[in-house]
């Protein structure tokens, strides 16, 4: 198998049609004391993975924004502008 300049292989159909791998399938490659095993993860999986990497990236972001003691609001009227329909000025 040919690995891609942007870092693709093919998964073969046999493989694929096997861990029943369709169009939008999650997978995962585990890296077992030196081989790799792709394993392909079920939707319960899937969606938890995707909530962790979410709160990661929260995680990461948090306290990275200042809003130089402005709330939310105030701060949300800053970027966007007063909203006529509901806090007429």
């Amino acid at each position: 198998m040919r690995v891609t300049e942007k870092g693709q292989v093919t998964i073969p159909k046999p493989i694929r049609d096997k861990l029943g791998i369709g169009p939008g399938s999650e997978v995962e490659f585990v890296d077992r004391d030196g081989f790799v095993e792709v394993v392909r993860l079920d939707e319960a999986d899937a969606k938890q993975r995707r909530r962790e990497q979410v709160r990661k990236a929260l995680e990461a972001m948090r306290g990275t924004l200042d809003l130089g003691g402005l709330t939310t609001d105030e701060y949300m009227d800053m970027i966007r502008g007063p909203r006529d329909d509901l806090d007429p000025r």
